[in-house]
């Protein structure tokens, strides 16, 4: 199956209405490639019929069927490495002073995925802080597609998934093999809340966040969306909390009221004082 200029440019169109992707000019090829099953499964023999049922119809389950197989959900276990030695040798330690007396921390994922990198600081917490057992933890992770929600929410993961990130020890420790996939210990799973939320739309009531992990994901949006969603990013990020961004990404040029802050290898983000 192809794709006209035509039909490509509406797929687009929808992603910049819906959701408030850019895609590139480039690809196209891509969009073939993901339309194509949502095309046959619904019964057309092109994407072309598909393209043209979407044009004639209000926005319904298989607009966001195409919006969501156009999102590119790459991630892994403990990705970049840096952020989470971060954690767990500054912020998380500075935290359980600071946070001492209300005994409450607050973190946010924000384009978890299929939850990779959320239990990855879930485990984290479990390993290294176990006094925060006995705090008020709230933990959001969140992602604009109901679909990966769901298989987050299973913590179900192959042999592949499994192998990029974690460790024999960590994978002994949090899974259980069932079969060819291995799945995340309960333990583990209860740790985070899954919401969906759309970052280029309104965002729902949300606490102040101490940490929030919003990374890779920044670089699909236009410049307009990326200052609206870091407007939004500073009235819950807690004043003393640190925001971390994709190694591509950055509050440079964009938001003045963030400052850089460097841990090592690790670069992160805070409200100017």
């Amino acid at each position: 199956m192809s794709i006209s200029s035509d039909d490509f440019n509406y797929i687009c169109q929808l992603l910049r209405d819906r959701a408030a992707i850019s895609l590139e000019a480039d690809k196209a090829n891509r969009v073939e490639k993901q339309l194509a099953p949502i095309a046959q499964q619904a019964g057309f023999n092109s994407i072309e019929e598909f393209v043209a049922l979407l044009r004639t119809q209000p926005p319904n389950e298989l607009h966001i069927q195409v919006i969501e197989a156009m999102l590119l959900n790459e991630t892994s276990f403990f990705r970049d490495t840096h952020p989470f030695e971060a954690l767990k040798k500054v912020l998380l330690p500075q935290f359980l002073k600071q946070r001492l007396s209300e005994r409450s921390l607050n973190i946010w994922s924000a384009a978890c995925s299929t939850g990779q990198e959320p239990y990855s600081i879930a485990m984290l917490l479990h390993q290294y802080f176990p006094i925060f057992a006995g705090w008020n933890v709230q933990f959001i992770a969140s992602d604009i597609s109901g679909e990966i929600l769901t298989r987050a929410r299973e913590g179900r993961y192959t042999q592949l998934e499994i192998h990029r990130g974690l460790t024999p020890a960590q994978q002994l420790r949090y899974f259980q093999q069932q079969d060819n996939e291995w799945q995340l210990k309960r333990q583990i799973r209860q740790m985070v809340e899954f919401r969906q939320i759309n970052l280029a739309a309104d965002w729902p009531a949300l606490p102040l966040m101490d940490i929030i992990f919003m990374r890779n994901v920044l670089i699909y949006f236009d410049v307009a969306t990326k200052k609206a969603i870091l407007a939004k990013l500073r009235q819950v990020l807690s004043p003393d909390g640190y925001l971390f961004l994709g190694a591509s990404e950055t509050t440079i040029t964009l938001d003045k009221s963030f400052e850089p802050v460097h841990f090592d290898k690790a670069l992160c983000y805070r409200l100017r004082r």
